[in-house]
C-alpha cells in the first residue's frame, strides 16, 4: 500500500541531491547485534565531514551536539530532508528492518555503537528488546529532549512494558509526527 508513496519520495531524492536514495547505517539491536537500519537519505553525501567541520568551527553546535547528539540546525540536511525529518516519512523503509525481524514497530529508538556509553550500565536493558520505529522518546518531546532524558524513558518502556502501551505509544504517534515537535 505504500509502495507509491516510498516511489515518489525516491523520485524527489533524487531528483533533489542524486543517489543514493536509502542511506543505511549500523544501530545496535536486540542482544547488542549490530544491523543496517535504513532511512531514506535526508543528509549530503559527506555528512560527516560536514559535521566534523562545523563542530570544529561552532562552540555552541558542539556544546548542542554533545548534549543530545542531535543539531537543530544541521548543515547537513538538504531541503528535502528537513521536510522528510519533519514529517517522518524518512523513517518508512525501516518497515523492512521490522520484516527482517531486526526492529519492532514500538520501542527504544535505535542507536549507534557511540552512543551506547551514554546509556552507562543502563545499555543492558536497551538491549533486551528490538529498537522500534517508534516509542517513548517519539511522543515525548524527541530532540527537544535532553538525552540522559530519552535513556530514562527507554528504560522505563522496558522495565514497564505491556501490549497496552504499545498500543497508547501507536496511536500517540500520529499527533506527535503531524505536531512535528522535536523534530529536526
Amino acid at each position: 500500500m505504500l509502495s507509491p508513496i516510498l516511489v515518489l519520495i525516491g523520485c524527489l531524492i533524487i531528483l533533489d541531491d542524486g543517489y543514493p536514495i536509502v542511506y543505511r547505517h549500523t544501530r545496535i539491536g536486540k542482544g547488542g547485534r549490530a544491523f543496517y537500519c535504513f532511512k531514506f537519505r535526508t543528509m549530503v553525501r559527506n555528512g560527516d565531514q560536514v559535521l566534523r567541520e562545523h563542530l570544529a568551527r561552532d562552540p555552541a553546535a558542539r556544546e548542542e551536539w554533545s548534549g543530545s547528539r542531535k543539531l537543530q540546525r544541521d548543515p547537513r540536511v538538504t531541503r528535502l530532508g528537513a521536510f522528510l525529518r519533519k514529517t517522518s516519512l524518512d523513517e518508512l523503509p525501516q518497515l523492512v528492518n521490522v520484516l527482517k525481524g531486526e526492529m519492532s514497530l514500538v520501542g527504544p529508538r535505535p542507536i549507534v555503537a557511540g552512543e551506547a556509553r551514554l546509556y552507562g550500565s543502563k545499555i543492558a536493558l536497551y538491549k533486551r528488546v528490538r529498537p522500534g520505529m517508534t516509542g517513548p522518546w517519539q511522543i515525548g518531546g524527541r530532540s527537544d529532549l535532553s538525552y540522559a532524558r530519552r535513556v530514562e524513558m527507554d528504560c522505563e518502556y522496558v522495565l514497564g512494558w505491556n501490549f497496552q502501551k504499545d498500543l497508547y505509544i501507536l496511536v500517540r504517534t500520529i499527533p506527535a509526527v503531524l505536531r512535528s515537535s522535536g523534530s529536526y
